[in-house]
């Protein structure tokens, strides 16, 4: 039996009418979505910015601004907070969740990328730590 955490990290809406722009925050479980909440750990902006002329000559997609503080997201995953939909599917983008996560039968979308490299084994020899007696 898992046991949920009081603890969420999600989205909270902020801007104008038909202008949203979201706060990615740490709050309470139990807390309503605009609330103060623990802490705020990034921005969210689903608009996406327009391209220049030669931006689009050159093929560039649009493309979504998104910023975070990748030290005090990795502390509350560790803590054990539990994630949003949406930002879980933000936080594997930018590498800090596994593409598995959290059930490949749940993930509404897929990324097909590889977010965590494999470690490398590396072999040292051995040294002799004392001094041959004679």
């Amino acid at each position: 039996m898992s046991v949920k955490s009081p603890i969420k990290i999600r989205l909270a809406r902020f801007g104008r009418k038909h202008q949203p722009v979201y706060n990615i925050v740490v709050a309470n479980v139990r807390q309503a979505r605009d609330k103060v909440p623990i802490e705020v750990v990034g921005t969210y902006n689903p608009v996406p910015i327009p391209l220049t002329p030669d931006e689009k000559a050159n093929n560039i997609k649009p493309y979504k601004h998104i910023e975070l503080d990748f030290d005090r997201v990795k502390y509350w995953l560790g803590v054990g907070a539990d994630v949003s939909d949406r930002v879980g599917f933000l936080f594997k983008r930018a590498g800090l969740l596994p593409e598995q996560w959290p059930k490949p039968s749940k993930l509404t979308q897929h990324i097909q990328k590889q977010i965590i490299k494999d470690q490398e084994e590396v072999l040292e020899e051995q040294q002799q730590q004392f001094r041959k007696r004679d």
